[in-house]
């Protein structure tokens, strides 16, 4: 049975996520505050953290960060309010692997998340390239592919959601200047350097297929 540590002060929606993923199989262990949060995570063993991104006594992204110095590779989602959006892309420098935004569907919580789950590994291989997933790094041959802060965000959101659609708004949270015509320029240099098929979903963003 997977195991989920979740980071949420409020009691109602903490409730309502709880249920949801323990109707779907999951152990959940709930806390309140991030130093609680950190002091589970040092001593316990979890497939996955999901932390609202607003809770006491610890920010969460001092949280992640310290969880990440730690060698702590375990998926991290962020759960965040629209007016958060602009922080997204500090939270992914310390770590965090995505994010779902509030308010969700309990059901769209769950599918992403055994997803995320699902997909758990240090290292990912695809193609010729080995991709170290915790610090971020695509190599090739044994040499290391240079890519740009903002390319290798985008990269692991691709490699990491392998044949599902990643919406523009999720290419958007890492990058500094989000744009349509910013996000075609980052995705045509990556396939340039990694000779990569990413596939445009029209309307919706991008993805990238198994091969």
């Amino acid at each position: 049975m997977s195991r989920i540590l979740l980071l949420q002060d409020d009691a109602i929606l903490s409730q309502t996520i709880q249920t949801a993923l323990q109707s779907d199989g999951f152990d959940v262990i709930t806390v309140t505050e991030g130093n609680e949060a950190l002091k589970r995570a040092n001593n316990e063993q979890f497939d996955l953290y999901l932390l609202d991104i607003n809770t006491p006594y610890m920010g969460n992204f001092d949280l992640m960060a310290e969880l990440r110095a730690q060698k702590d590779a375990t998926p991290a989602f962020f759960i965040t309010a629209l007016k958060d959006l602009g922080a997204l892309s500090a939270a992914y420098d310390t770590g965090m692997d995505n994010y779902i935004k509030k308010p969700f569907e309990a059901s769209d919580l769950v599918v992403r998340v055994k997803a995320s789950i699902n997909n758990q590994f240090d290292f990912l291989d695809y193609g010729n390239v080995k991709y170290d997933a915790l610090n971020k790094k695509v190599v090739s041959n044994n040499k290391e592919i240079p890519l740009t802060h903002v390319e290798r965000h985008i990269f692991d959101l691709l490699i990491r959601n392998l044949e599902q659609n990643i919406t523009k708004e999720q290419f958007f949270a890492v990058m500094e200047r989000p744009s349509e015509m910013a996000l075609r320029v980052h995705i045509n240099k990556l396939k340039h350097k990694l000779g990569f098929a990413i596939k445009n979903a029209r309307g919706i963003g991008y993805r990238l297929e198994k091969l």
